[in-house]
């Protein structure tokens, strides 16, 4: 019996092997396939064999680029994941918004398409039922059984706890809606799972480049608020519970500034959009910072005032840069990551925190720790966590279910029926 599980472990091993090679290079010839894996030219040839005989993976032209055989004989065959084989569906939820992302098994966005739903006020409560409504209406609409959805993968901001599908707090989103993954399961009868949408950055630029994004890496985002994702030894990390990694409600200042978390002198209270806009203007003293939206516009002009010179805003953006330096400097004592890169739509402004964030970071961190660890600014102008939401299901319909050779039957779609005008008499 031992034997019998041993040796389907390793088959379960070695077809997310293939499958996750090609999932990064395209589609590759057998002997290519063979270079990828470092799998013998037998358990190659069986496992495809498998895998297409299940409709998982489909012939493909080779592409011209490709190595071709010397002499004379058969070209060789490439390999391609099946577009067929299976979708999944992404649910990217922000304020009174749902965006729904339509995906291939081979990754290819097929369709986007955007939502209003109330997600905070006295509707909330409302809203998972909605959204059972809007998915169902959504496949309907574009003639996608259910069965053919592999799963459904939400990201929403703010702290998730994984286990019970709840959240516990979110700056958008009102905790009233309740559990979500769980009943969106039951209703449509597909897989679903919910996360951190911070975490879908992470999972999208490990995803683009696991070599430089692997083992230990952070990325910190920033915006509406302070987020991170955190891989360790090349898993994502999200605690014993999924509310792990939440460094925009680490303490940086005891009894200082209000958070929207509704606790005093987090990080985020310091650097998020609404705590450099309430640090400048003069805002009354008990507002609270739930009530502070400032848009994308009026950041703008914020940052054109600190590089104008202004002082009082200048001196806003330093202290968010230092906050944010202290804050990094006790993730980097702990994990000793790799790297870290900053996303957002805070990025922008980036430059003008930066002598506040190397202070931060000198008078936090010893300096052989601090040159250990590489630290980037990502571009903001990605939606990273379109990437990650469709990235992290693929890579779970691999390892999880295409994996195992005793998977669900892949249903393919009925082709088109192609109707044929009657034929001439030929007497005619």
């Amino acid at each position: 019996m031992q034997s019998k599980a041993d040796t389907e472990l390793v088959r379960r091993q070695n077809r997310g092997l293939v499958l996750g090679a090609l999932r990064r290079a395209g589609p590759l010839a057998r002997v290519e396939l063979g270079r990828e894996t470092g799998l013998s030219p037998a358990t190659i040839s069986a496992i495809t064999g498998d895998l297409l005989s299940e409709h998982i993976l489909v012939a493909a032209d080779i592409d011209e680029r490709a190595e071709r055989p010397l002499g004379r004989g058969r070209p060789r065959v490439a390999l391609t994941l099946n577009d067929d084989a299976a979708y999944v569906l992404g649910v990217k939820i922000a304020l009174n918004t749902v965006t729904l992302l339509l995906s291939d098994y081979s990754g290819h966005l097929r369709d986007s398409r955007r939502h209003t739903v109330s997600t905070m006020g006295l509707d909330a409560p409302a809203f998972v039922a909605r959204l059972i409504d809007i998915i169902r209406g959504y496949l309907a609409d574009r003639e996608i059984a259910p069965s053919r959805v592999s799963e459904i993968s939400i990201a929403i901001p703010g702290t998730v706890d994984e286990t019970t599908g709840t959240l516990l707090w979110s700056p958008t989103v009102a905790v009233d809606v309740g559990a979500i993954p769980g009943p969106v399961s039951e209703a449509l009868g597909i897989r679903a799972s919910m996360t951190n949408d911070v975490n879908m950055i992470a999972q999208a630029l490990h995803s683009r480049d696991p070599v430089r994004f692997g083992g230990t890496f952070a990325t910190i985002f920033i915006a509406y608020g302070v987020g991170m994702g955190l891989y360790i030894n090349g898993r994502m990390f999200t605690g014993a519970y999924g509310a792990g990694a939440e460094f925009g409600h680490a303490n940086h200042m005891p009894g200082g500034a209000l958070c929207r978390c509704g606790r005093r002198g987090c990080i985020e209270a310091y650097v998020a959009d609404y705590a450099i806009y309430r640090a400048v203007e003069d805002l009354p003293p008990d507002l609270s910072p739930t009530e502070i939206d400032p848009d994308a516009e009026t950041m703008a002009k914020l940052e054109a005032r600190a590089r104008a010179g202004e002082d009082r805003v200048k001196m806003a953006y330093h202290q968010a840069g230092l906050a944010l330096g202290y804050g990094l400097s006790r993730l980097i004592a702990l994990l000793n990551p790799q790297r870290v890169a900053f996303t957002g739509r805070g990025v922008a402004a980036f430059d003008l925190m930066e002598a506040g964030f190397r202070a931060g970071l000198d008078e936090g961190l010893v300096p052989e720790l601090a040159r250990m660890t590489e630290i980037e600014v990502s571009s903001a102008e990605d939606d990273l966590v379109d990437v990650g939401i469709l990235a992290g299901a693929m890579q779970r319909l691999d390892r999880e279910v295409f994996a195992s050779s005793d998977h669900d039957p892949v249903v393919l779609p009925k082709p088109a029926v192609t109707l044929h005008a009657p034929a001439e008499s030929a007497k005619a």
